[in-house]
């Protein structure tokens, strides 16, 4: 496999202080220090993980909201992004209206009438 920039903190740095493993942005098999890192190189991502989360009532994993998460990266201390990828393109509009388009048709698990919450 070709060496990939998340391993360090800003592509091309040659440090590796980034992530410890090149996985999908949050990943559920990561560790707590990448999906921190993740949280804050890609800020609008995790904000949509988090509003799945609040509409469904799940947890990002068993052990881990990402609403937490985020709170923990933006309060206490977690590791510098060095990148942040603004997620403002064509794409990243799309994956959100989609994945709210889809929050909207789904009833929230363990409910059948339709989600607790009308996202906007």
């Amino acid at each position: 496999m070709p060496y990939c920039w998340t391993y360090d903190s800003v592509p091309g740095a040659g440090e590796w202080a980034g992530t410890s493993r090149c996985s999908c942005s949050l990943c559920v098999f990561a560790s707590r220090t990448d999906v921190l890192l993740s949280v804050g190189r890609r800020p609008r991502l995790a904000d949509l993980y988090s509003e799945v989360e609040q509409v469904r009532g799940g947890s990002f994993r068993a052990d881990w909201r990402i609403t937490d998460l985020i709170r923990h990266a933006n309060t206490c201390g977690a590791p510098d992004p060095g990148v942040v990828c603004l997620d403002d393109g064509p794409e990243f509009t799309a994956l959100q209206e989609q994945v709210r388009e889809t929050l909207k048709k789904d009833p929230p698990q363990g409910t059948r009438d339709g989600p607790a919450h009308v996202l906007q």
